[in-house]
């Protein structure tokens, strides 16, 4: 069968399902990434995050200068010491069974996610000692020791109703919790949110409905309906969006597919700067990348120009692990450029020199991305002008997250977008290069040093928000310095959207903190606009 009728069947089926789930004028669909988890204490990616900023109420809410808002806590107060929080939780916010949010639940939230370990918990292991519910409506953190930007790593914190999870828990690991609803809460949620879960089809989409008892602001035109689905291939996305049963694309189109939308009437591209870098991860454990020389040559043997000019026009190169938009970032680090010679000069330093003909890179590709392979293709190319053996092996994203995790199953290279979990450099530094975030999606580098954690650490126990910057930098330059990543380009988002029938803010006031700009209470849909 030729592609274009594949495609055509692939339309077909889908707008057979989009049939079964609304109309498709108060239903916004957007293609993402997949898996997507909606479980708070599993999922922390974009397309997760995303779906859990719209079932979830937190504490504080992020602003676009990386400042933070009351939310579900109306106030706060800190103590003199730096080590306890109480936060006066605001009244009459329901849960989609409705029960009511009280301290009684944010207590359950935070001991909850520390207990499971995953997602967001390595931003308070270590950091809370303790939660204590002072009343129905007060609820006091303690820590371990001071953490600078507690506050803003607050916005991961989504709170569960305790209530629904216990009512929902099978056998598990968790002692009298026994799975803590883990199994529940892959297709279902337990939030107060503006939207509450439909329909979960784990491999293929998640269907949000709104909640008509939403406490906070929600737009009149927001979307009955949000369907965060796993998109199909280049050819069907642009087929879908010019038939206008697709509202928002992912971030991972070829250039091509974008330029087409562009030309496409009531279509437009946004272009949104996250706050997050694309990096290219070495890993810093196995051979012959655990050689900081044979990091480095690979640092010059990438292409950089023709990345930020060909494959994401529009972009910066990035000049370390930090976007310049997050604050923390250290302005005039070094920066490396293509250079053949310079890459041929590093390689003679490097342990691995007299092993060239026998050694492997193995370069796990993301085949959801496509860009993704023209630019392995061209660093395999220049390696091997240089005697350096690159293998590509492709992977949909799901499998990467699974490698991931395991240290001996991790690929040398992989190609990998990481976004702030708060608006601060301390949030990337922690999730790239400190040992409790090795082995998830964020650090395949499994860097696993010391002196880094350490330099961390004492750099987000640090209150003074100068002094916090300045240790921010100084791990940034040993990060460049290490050559812990190939750092890539600034994270230049491209979705395409129906702009004729659809106004999206997010696009002129950007949020730093990924996944906020699919925050769908503020996105308006006008059906009648529709072409």
């Amino acid at each position: 069968m030729k592609k274009s009728a594949r495609a055509l069947l692939v339309v077909c089926a889908l707008s057979a399902v989009f049939a079964l789930v609304g109309t498709g004028q108060e239903l916004v669909r957007i293609g993402c990434s997949w898996p997507t988890y909606i479980d708070p204490a599993v999922g922390s990616d974009f397309s997760s995050t995303s779906s859990m900023i719209n079932l979830y109420d937190t504490l504080v809410y992020p602003n676009p200068d990386g400042s933070i808002s009351p939310h579900a806590a109306e106030s706060w107060q800190v103590s003199p010491d730096y080590l306890s929080y109480t936060f006066e939780i605001r009244k009459g916010i329901k849960f989609h069974d409705g029960h009511e949010l009280t301290a009684e639940d944010v207590k359950f939230s935070m001991d909850r996610l520390l207990a499971i370990g995953e997602g967001n918990a390595y931003l308070y292991r270590g950091k809370v000692a303790k939660t204590e519910v002072l009343d129905e409506y007060r609820v006091r953190f303690t820590l371990e020791a001071p953490f600078g930007p507690f506050l803003s790593a607050l916005v991961r914190l989504y709170i569960l109703d305790k209530e629904c999870v216990l009512e929902h828990t099978t056998a598990g690991p968790y002692g009298e919790f026994g799975d803590y609803g883990k199994e529940y809460l892959t297709r279902n949620d337990a939030g107060s949110g503006p939207y509450m879960a439909k329909d979960v089809k784990v491999e293929e989409y998640v269907l949000l409905e709104r909640f008509a008892d939403y406490w906070d602001e929600i737009s009149p035109n927001a979307p009955d309906q949000v369907k965060f689905m796993k998109s199909p291939d280049p050819v069907t996305v642009k087929t879908l969006m010019r038939r206008g049963e697709l509202e928002f694309t992912d971030a991972s189109e070829p250039m091509e597919s974008y330029a087409a939308m562009e030309q496409m009437d009531g279509v437009d591209v946004a272009k949104l700067y996250t706050g997050g870098c694309h990096y290219l991860m070495l890993h810093n454990g196995r051979m012959p990348t655990d050689d900081i020389h044979f990091r480095k040559a690979l640092s010059w043997l990438f292409d950089y120009d023709e990345l930020v000019s060909t494959i994401f026009p529009g972009s910066v190169q990035a000049s370390g692990p930090v976007s310049r938009i997050i604050a923390g970032y250290q302005d005039g680090l070094f920066q490396y450029h293509k250079d053949l010679d310079k890459a041929r000069e590093e390689l003679r330093k490097s342990k691995y020199y007299d092993q060239l003909d026998e050694i492997v890179v193995v370069f796990g590709v993301n085949s959801d991305v496509p860009a993704q392979n023209k630019l392995a293709l061209l660093l395999q190319a220049d390696a091997a002008k240089v005697g350096v053996n690159i293998e590509l092996v492709n992977m949909p994203w799901a499998t990467i997250v699974d490698v991931a995790a395991d240290k001996e199953k991790t690929p040398n290279l992989m190609y990998i977008a990481v976004s702030p979990s708060y608006a601060e450099a301390g949030a990337v530094l922690e999730s790239k290069y400190h040992s409790s975030s090795a082995g998830t999606w964020e650090q395949t580098e499994w860097v696993m040093n010391p002196l880094v954690d350490q330099l961390i650490e004492d750099a987000l126990v640090t209150i003074d928000r100068k002094e916090r910057f300045e240790k921010y930098g100084l791990i940034q330059e040993i990060a460049v310095a290490g050559a812990f990543s190939i750092f890539v380009c600034e994270a230049l988002d491209m979705h395409g959207y129906q702009s004729a029938y659809l106004n999206w803010p997010q696009v002129d006031n950007q949020n730093p903190v990924s996944g906020y700009e699919f925050d769908c209470r503020f996105i308006e849909v006008f059906p009648e606009k529709r072409p």
